[in-house]
């Protein structure tokens, strides 16, 4: 059976929520991906925003590895650039170039959209070590800090 490359739209809500399921058990994080799931309308609404792009790769009626990725218009010039949020294959499917062409087919959008870049960030920790190696075939790295910054409560030391 062969791999189908899909960039969803907005009346692919379902396989958004197939790619959430698929991303809970490759990350092993059901916290995050399948609790307090988004309700459909909602999932149909964020598809149809401009600025969030995902994209599946489908084989029957299984999503077998997605991208969930972020378009960020930049001010300095009229151009954007691409974040990749998230990237999973799930473990029978690895090693076959599925998330190389799920990367091409988002550089075709990026194109079509005029980024100029798409950036990622993989940890520097012993899982990610394929991501990273998927990563420098595909780009340059670069060595820069990621900091979190929670939303709520206030800041005690300001």
């Amino acid at each position: 059976m062969s791999v189908k490359i899909i960039h969803l739209t907005q009346n692919d809500g379902a396989l958004l929520q197939s790619i959430n399921a698929m991303f809970a058990e490759v990350f092993d994080d059901k916290e995050n991906y399948s609790n307090n799931k988004p309700s459909l309308s909602y999932l149909q609404t964020l598809l149809s925003t401009p600025s969030f792009i995902a994209v599946a790769a489908v084989e029957g009626e299984q999503v077998v590895a997605a991208i969930v990725s972020y378009e960020l218009k930049k001010f300095e010039q009229q151009r954007s650039e691409i974040y990749i949020y998230d990237l999973a294959v799930v473990s029978t499917h690895r090693r076959m170039g599925i998330a190389t062409s799920l990367i091409q087919e988002l550089k075709l959008i990026a194109a079509a959209r005029g980024a100029y870049v798409i950036y990622v960030q993989a940890d520097k920790g012993i899982e990610d070590k394929p991501a990273i190696a998927l990563y420098s075939k595909l780009g340059a790295m670069e060595d820069v800090f990621h900091f979190d910054i929670a939303v709520d409560g206030g800041n005690e030391n300001a």
